[in-house]
């Protein structure tokens, strides 16, 4: 098969959890623990720091892998969900996996998924550890999937592990409080493994001392210490926050050296280095048009906070979201005093634009209907002034097509 031809392949098999929603969540381990017992435990064959948590986790992994490649390592990185291209997700060094090893992978294992039915997420994460092993990288910054605790990632023994900010997100799998989602959060701390908490928060803290008392493992909250803040070529304020747990999780990474030199080179760097997509990215300079991929009422608090900090004379909003959202929660923190372009991005999860209009009225938000991403944005673009700002959000989904 060609590349292409794998990867619709892949996209048919169960459903994949970013098309698809929650009838496409396996909570169980038991088929990847398979998978990596086929594959001859691949996940054992490299170091690696475990990434968890509901905001900032992306951004956290990027700036991880450029850090310890600035150190002169080889750094695997593996995330989700991509943006343009599938390989996007697997990464040594900020370069792609090959169309070759993708192809190859799936040809050499199709017997065994078709048989034991592998979600199209479990395909993809032994696809990453095998390439990690194959390639002997030094250390490997791996991006939890969904939760935690039962996410298909969750076979690795890491050196340190690292949770982000939580927030009410996927609360129909997760749980419907902090404390339950901090719970399958959680889950990615292991016996002796220190853990970094970027965040410190009221609801969730008691739920880390507990699990991390059990597992004795040493717990580090990143914004409690005096630790100085590095800058960071990330835009958004935002990142600040998930700095601080980066370079609280360095200093718990006793056998690689990692300087200071390396972090401000590093942090500097992220976007040359690994190639992250879509996190307070400009599009366009005049008229301004900024697009990021905060999805959830915590990340676009902060995002919509910055957002409304910029200097312009009309703000347009290009905004879609997936079905499942708690619009009631989410749509009160967007200005009312913006034009809105209501999409829907082209994925089977994709809100649709008459609900979305229906609920934005109900808190004053006003706009238009758009049939896609592409014809919104189109739009915006046409009736802006160079003095105005164009914001594109809502979801990753939304984020990729215009990207």
């Amino acid at each position: 098969m060609t590349y292409q031809q794998t990867l619709d392949w892949m996209f048919r098999q169960l459903p994949m959890y970013q098309q698809k929603g929650k009838s496409a969540f396996n909570a169980k381990l038991d088929k990847t623990k398979l998978l990596a017992e086929h594959l001859g435990h691949p996940e054992n064959k490299f170091k690696s720091i475990h990434v968890g948590g509901t905001n900032g986790k992306g951004s956290s992994s990027h700036m991880l892998a450029s850090i310890l490649q600035e150190a002169g390592y080889t750094v695997g990185l593996y995330t989700s969900p991509h943006l343009k291209d599938f390989r996007e997700r697997i990464r040594i060094n900020g370069k792609q996996v090959s169309e070759n090893f993708v192809t190859s992978f799936i040809a050499e294992n199709m017997v065994f998924f078709e048989t034991h039915q592998l979600s199209f997420f479990e395909m993809t994460v032994g696809m990453a550890f095998s390439y990690f092993s194959k390639k002997k990288v030094d250390i490997a910054i791996i991006e939890v999937g969904l939760g935690g605790r039962l996410d298909s990632t969750n076979i690795i023994r890491p050196e340190v592990s690292l949770i982000t900010n939580i927030g009410l997100d996927h609360t129909d799998m997760l749980g419907d409080t902090l404390e339950k989602i901090a719970y399958e959060k959680a889950g990615i701390i292991k016996k002796g493994v220190p853990v970094v908490i970027s965040e410190y928060q009221d609801e969730t803290a008691a739920v880390f001392k507990s699990v991390a008392n059990e597992c004795d493992a040493k717990l580090i909250f990143a914004d409690q210490g005096k630790q100085p803040a590095f800058a960071t070529s990330l835009l958004g304020r935002y990142q600040k926050k998930n700095s601080r747990g980066v370079v609280a999780v360095l200093k718990e990474l006793s056998a690689f050296e990692v300087n200071d030199q390396h972090i401000v080179s590093g942090l500097a760097k992220v976007v040359q280095n690994t190639g992250l997509l879509g996190r307070w990215q400009v599009l366009e300079n005049t008229p301004l048009t900024i697009c990021d991929t905060a999805h959830n009422s915590e990340g676009l608090q902060l995002v919509l906070d910055q957002l409304l900090q910029q200097e312009f004379d009309a703000l347009h909003m290009v905004l879609g979201f997936v079905k499942g959202k708690d619009l009631d929660a989410i749509l009160p923190l967007f200005p009312k005093n913006a034009q809105y372009y209501f999409c829907r991005p082209d994925i089977p999860r994709g809100l649709d634009t008459g609900i979305l209009q229906k609920n934005a009225i109900d808190f004053d938000l006003t706009g238009t209907v758009y049939p896609s991403v592409k014809a919104a944005l189109k739009t915006a673009k046409e009736r802006a002034k160079e003095t105005d700002l164009i914001f594109v959000g809502g979801s990753n989904f939304v984020v990729a097509e215009v990207l």
